[in-house]
């Protein structure tokens, strides 16, 4: 069995490709970034002309792993940490007092975006547009494409991540297919890929440049304290929060944490460092049945409904 190494530093916090690299990504993402938005504007909020993706056979690997989910609290800082989406989810969504729900849809549409039919995900991106169209107000729409890249990139960068970490590395070749085809999580453009960076290189420019802009205001601290303070979940999972808490102040960026005024300290960084030791000796030896448990789970619950 491979032995896995943990990391001493947040994989978001590096990109190890040479400096030339990155100026030439930065200018044809930008440039592609932003002749996409101007050439979709006009179609993307109508579900009709979406284009559906195809079956994605690469990324079925990582998103079926249960341990994906243990970075879902960080997820969604990363995502809230964007001051559109921020406010769109404070005003809209009541992790409060619905978190079960809040995690069946959001987990319903990413296994069934990577693992369903095509008929599946069509319907799936039929109610997400359907949702969308009403979460809007004066300064933010759930139909940003903008914000949409971002909340695709967080899943990414999340799930890798932590799938590398407990897993083992990806060959780079499977590792770049997978890069590709999580555009399937960009579900109104008419073309996804168009929108998402070309690789890796120019996704950890496109990362690095909206982390430095990211912005921590009163609506993402009231997510955050909703998630990890003040979650109604029932017994035994609520004895869970402070678990939750820790893993979360310790997968986001340094800058981010402190932004939301998470604690971290010596005995915080080795307690972490010590759970992830025992995930990364016996989460490889679980039969698959049990790794994929949440995956299987929730693909049958979507029948029921």
């Amino acid at each position: 069995m491979a032995s896995h190494v943990i990391p001493t530093q947040k994989l978001w916090n590096y990109v190890p490709i040479d400096k030339s690299d990155l100026d030439m990504a930065q200018s044809e993402t930008r440039v592609g970034t932003e002749s996409i938005v101007q050439k979709h504007n006009s179609g993307i909020l109508n579900p009709k002309i979406v284009k559906i993706p195809e079956q994605p056979r690469y990324i079925q690997q990582v998103v079926r792993e249960g341990i994906i989910l243990v970075g879902g609290g960080a997820t969604l800082l990363l995502q809230v940490a964007m001051p559109g989406i921020a406010r769109a989810v404070d005003k809209h969504s009541d992790f409060t007092y619905r978190p079960l729900e809040r995690l069946r849809v959001t987990l319903t549409y990413m296994y069934c975006m990577a693992h369903g039919t095509k008929h599946e995900r069509a319907l799936v991106i039929q109610r997400v547009h359907r949702a969308h169209s009403s979460i809007k107000g004066p300064d933010y729409s759930a139909e940003d494409t903008d914000l949409q890249l971002w909340v695709a990139a967080s899943l990414y960068v999340v799930h890798i991540s932590l799938y590398e970490q407990v897993c083992g590395p990806l060959d780079p070749v499977v590792a770049e297919a997978i890069y590709r085809e999580y555009s399937i999580f960009l579900v109104s453009l008419l073309d996804p890929r168009s929108m998402w960076p070309e690789n890796r290189q120019a996704f950890w420019v496109y990362w690095n440049d909206k982390i430095q802009a990211a912005h921590i205001g009163a609506d993402a601290k009231n997510v955050a304290r909703s998630l990890l303070f003040e979650c109604q979940l029932p017994f035994p999972i609520s004895i869970l929060l402070p678990l939750l808490r820790l893993v979360t102040a310790e997968m986001l960026p340094d800058a981010l944490r402190r932004a939301y005024g998470l604690k971290t300290g010596t005995i915080q960084k080795v307690v972490y460092w010590l759970l992830m030791i025992i995930v990364n000796f016996i989460y490889p030896l679980l039969p698959i049945c049990i790794r994929t448990y949440p995956m299987q789970y929730y693909m049958k619950d979507r029948m029921r409904r």
